[in-house]
């Protein structure tokens, strides 16, 4: 079992940056793959980068390349999400979850999520 939570979210402007951290717990193996996924209001839960286990291969979905950037220390058990340049579209609740294998990008091969936090972005 693996436990998650995030934390770091919070009300910002547009331009302007926020880390996401995701903490994990139980069994730590680094070998998880991690991920951020966001559900903006009203709409489905989508990908937004996801790390490997030894944290040298990363992805990201195209609405945020080039702005965030995904990361992890192991000897912390925690996941990071930097995100730079927020557009008011980046407003959603984040999720951190994870998987046994990197790569991929879909809610239903995540394993175990967090609870979530709640980035809103003003224009």
């Amino acid at each position: 079992q693996v436990q998650l939570v995030e934390s770091g979210g919070g009300l910002v402007q547009a331009g302007d940056s926020l880390r996401l951290s995701c903490t994990l717990s139980g069994d730590t193996a680094s070998w998880y793959a991690m991920a951020w996924f966001r559900q903006p209001p009203g709409k489905g839960r989508e990908f937004v980068a996801n790390i490997n286990g030894g944290g040298d291969s990363t992805s990201s979905a195209d609405s945020v390349e080039g702005r965030f950037i995904i990361s992890r220390d192991n000897g912390k058990n925690t996941v990071y999400l930097q995100m730079n340049s927020l557009l008011p579209e980046d407003t959603a609740v984040y999720y951190c979850a994870a998987a046994n294998n990197y790569g991929y990008r879909f809610v239903r091969q995540y394993r175990y999520w967090g609870q979530g936090t709640q980035v809103a972005v003003s224009s």
